[in-house]
Parts: structure tokens; sequence; C-alpha cells
């Protein structure tokens, strides 16, 4: 009797399986989730190459594309949090009704110029006849906590004549507080000497998340935005376009109430360091080291910025684009400037 209420009171493996099984379902679901959501926040970044694109997860969830064909000059486009949330506006890649569909050469994050041995490849715009960049190879990809894509372009008139060519290497990795892509472009003067003229339309550049902005409409129709936009140096709003500063963040609430940013570091070891800005209240974010008497209004000295790298020569140039929750104290960018100012 006591040895077949034993037999009753003890599980077997079966009567186990049975009687956890509702409980271990939800709870393999939620480790499950927990396990992929963790691998998505600081996960393995991976390269994908397709027709017209290299697609970027991390973690196995969509990060971004490096978009090389279809459209005049290579980017990055969106720029995705580990949740979905974009970081980047949508136009001129996608329709979206909360957004101003203006300067459609403003697309992710991209590195171009507007005065390249006289031509502009900034802009794209066929009536002016503008220039084009274009991917020459894919050079490598490589999978990892730290990923890594380099890629070789060459950068062309409107007639297709090679002005530069450039070797760009773009690095990512994922915090568990943001995302971080190092860009680093080599310009080299592969045929013949290149003159990056003054003009304040460059250099390396994001276009942010509309609700981002720090003002909305033009003209009499502007009217506040809930951004903000702030740099080193501590300028806010519209002044901080043409000042020389370090870095430049935007951030701003989503209609959830969350608060995202954008902050563009610039390396000290640049050309021209603190760099001239090209940022704008309407959500563009560009440095620019080429552009000085627009910058500064230095109206009878047009050619005041321009760089001149001579045949055979080159210029390498490094930026840090930080994809942050909370604004530019929260995220503590001050403080990343300055652990990325000490790498060498």
């Amino acid at each position: 009797r006591s040895a077949r209420l034993w037999h009753e009171l003890t599980p077997t493996p079966m009567r186990l399986s049975a009687r956890l099984l509702p409980l271990l379902v939800p709870f393999a679901a939620f480790l499950t989730a927990a396990l992929n959501a963790s691998d998505a926040a600081s996960g393995t970044v991976t390269f994908t190459r397709q027709n017209d694109r290299v697609r970027i997860e991390i973690g196995g969830k969509h990060f971004s594309d490096y978009i090389h064909a279809g459209w005049p000059k290579p980017s990055l486009y969106p720029i995705l949090d580990v949740d979905g949330t974009s970081y980047t506006r949508d136009f001129p890649f996608k329709k979206n009704p909360a957004e101003v569909p203006d300067h459609d050469w403003h697309r992710g994050v991209w590195f171009a110029h507007g005065a390249v041995n006289g031509h502009d490849l900034w802009r794209e715009l066929p009536e002016k006849k503008t220039g084009h960049i274009v991917l020459d190879a894919i050079l490598e990809t490589r999978d990892g906590s730290g990923g890594v894509l380099r890629l070789r372009h060459r950068w062309e008139a409107h007639d297709a004549k090679i002005l530069l060519t450039d070797e760009t290497v773009i690095r990512i990795q994922r915090t568990a507080a943001a995302t971080i892509l190092d860009y680093e472009v080599t310009l080299r003067a592969t045929h013949g000497a290149v003159t990056l003229g003054d003009t304040e339309e460059g250099t390396m550049a994001v276009r942010i998340n509309e609700a981002l902005r720090v003002t909305h409409g033009k003209n009499k129709d502007k009217r506040p935005g809930t951004g903000a936009l702030v740099n080193a140096a501590g300028d806010r709003g519209i002044p901080v376009w043409g000042k020389r500063a370090a870095w430049c963040d935007a951030s701003g609430p989503l209609a959830d109430g969350r608060v995202i940013g954008v902050a563009l570091l610039e390396h000290p070891q640049n050309f021209r360091h603190p760099t001239w800005w090209h940022a704008r209240d309407y959500g563009l974010l560009s440095a620019n080291p080429f552009g000085r008497h627009d910058f500064e209004k230095l109206k009878d000295q047009p050619t005041a910025g321009d760089h001149v790298i001579p045949a055979g020569g080159s210029l390498t140039l490094r930026y840090r684009l930080i994809f942050h929750r909370g604004d530019e104290k929260s995220a503590r960018i001050a403080d990343l400037f300055a652990a990325y100012a000490a790498e060498k």
C-alpha cells in the first residue's frame, strides 16, 4: 500500500512533462523573446549582398541597407533601432505623409561634396548636370560584434569622367544604449589633382527623422518643432549652422513620447578640426571642412575653404554616428566624444 502511494505521489518523467507543459510553453516563449531581444540589442552584425544593396542586420533584425544602385550616389537607409524605431526620414525612398518631401538628395546617411573640380556631386539635378558617385567594388564584408563593410567608389562628372576614387570603411556595433556607425573615407586623387571646393553643400551627412526637427514650414509659415539641435560648443537651434565644433546632436520626442537622438562626431585628427557644420533646423546634420567662405560669410574670398589633393595623393576623414535614446546629455555624447578622440 505504501509502495503504491509512493508511486502515485512521485511523478514519472511523463507525468512531470504533462503537469509542467502548460507552464513551460509560455516560459519558453518568454525566454526565447528575451534572448532574441538581447541578441538584437548587442548581437552579431551580418551583411547580405543583394543586387542593388547590402542588407545589414544586427542580431537577426534589420538595421540598414547600403543602397548602391538606382540612385545618383550610395547611402545607408533606413537606420533602425532594435525595436524598429527609425532614426532617419523615409523620403525619397518611401512616401510618408508625416514628412515634407524636400531635398530628395538628402537620403539616410551619405558622404558627398558639392564642388569637386567644379562638379556638384552633392545635389542631384539633371538639368544642372550634377555628377554621380558609383560603387566600383565591395572589397569586404566582415560579420561579427563589430561588423565591417569596405567599399571602393568612383566619383564621376555628369559625362562619367572620373574625378577621384575613394575607399570607404564602415564599422557597425550596437551596445545596450546606442548603435554606433564609424565612417572612414579616404579620397584618392587617382585621376589627377583634385580641388575640393568651398561650398556649404557637403559632406558627411545624415537626414534625421522628421520628429527631431527644430522647426517646421518655411518663411512666414515657419513654426517651432519639438526637436533640439546642439553642438559641442553649446550653440543651440538655428545658430548651430556654420559654427565650428567637434560634434553636433539632434534629438526630440516621438509621437509616443520617447526621446531619440542622432549625434555626428568628427575625429580630432581630421583635416581642419573642428569642422564647420551644415546643420539645418529642418533635419540635416552635415560636417563640412571645406565650406569656409559660406559659413564665415567671406563673400570676397570664395575659395577660402578650397583644398587641393595633389595627383597621386589622398585625404582621409573619420566620423562617428551615434544613434541613441534620450537627449545629448542623457546619452553622454560629450563623454562618448572624449572616448572617440582617444582612439588612434
